[in-house]
């Protein structure tokens, strides 16, 4: 694994807290339990840009456990947990730490999309459509979902301002 984070001897406390957020996340823990088995991901590459926090860990697990590839950045650098981060690292790939500049930002990103991600979960979608605009991949993903209930990814005519959340 290729991952960047912030410390990985904070990895213990990471899974601690990912137990716990599993513990108390029945629903999502209940639905994996269910499919792990089918492995329904089987051979997918799924980037994620999400708060990487503990609640984010157990969707993680979710899709890994399902038979994804993931691929993790942190949607903002002031709420990542690099504990939590430290821990999913032991797992697959993050690129993610608290506090990360603009352009350590971007480049995260640019991480998870150089995984060539067949599908994207991304809390705002602004920034992976922006770096797949300009890196010229934006074809490559069948679809994408931004929390706004649409799953079919950037429409035609569609520019990302890449200067929503800060300069680069």
């Amino acid at each position: 694994m290729t991952s960047k984070i912030a410390d990985p001897k904070l990895a213990r406390d990471g899974e601690k807290n990912f137990l716990w957020a599993k513990e108390h996340m029945g629903a999502l823990t209940a639905l994996t339990e269910k499919q792990v088995r089918k492995k329904p991901l089987e051979g997918l590459t799924v980037g994620v840009c999400l708060h990487v926090t503990k609640e984010t860990s157990v969707l993680v697990d979710a899709l890994l456990r399902s038979g994804a590839d993931v691929k993790l950045a942190g949607a903002n650098p002031l709420s990542t947990q690099d504990d939590v981060a430290a821990y999913l690292a032991t797992r697959t790939d993050v690129w993610a730490w608290r506090g990360e500049t603009v352009q350590e930002y971007n480049w995260c990103l640019k991480k998870v999309l150089e995984s060539r991600p067949e599908q994207l979960i991304d809390d705002g979608a602004d920034r992976c459509c922006a770096h797949l605009e300009r890196e010229g991949c934006r074809r490559r993903v069948r679809g994408d979902y931004d929390g706004s209930g649409e799953t079919e990814g950037p429409r035609e005519g569609w520019e990302a301002p890449l200067s929503r959340g800060g300069s680069e």
